[in-house]
């Protein structure tokens, strides 16, 4: 299950990659392979982004069910 507070590189190694990522560039994350989407929890990238960490969460964890 992910959470909001695991890290990005983490989030991606949840289920299918492609997958989970595609979620994350919708959502307005085009930086998933920058230096920070190692140590970046989704819930830091999403305030950054503008985006609600909740229905992020949700998508994803949606797409790995």
């Amino acid at each position: 299950m992910i959470s909001k507070d695991m890290l990005i590189i983490d989030v991606l190694n949840q289920g299918d990659p492609d997958k989970l990522a595609e979620i994350l560039m919708q959502s307005g994350m085009h930086c998933l392979h920058c230096a920070l989407a190692h140590g970046e929890t989704l819930e830091e990238a999403a305030a950054v982004h503008g985006i609600d960490v909740d229905q992020l969460v949700a998508a994803l964890n949606a797409a790995i069910a």
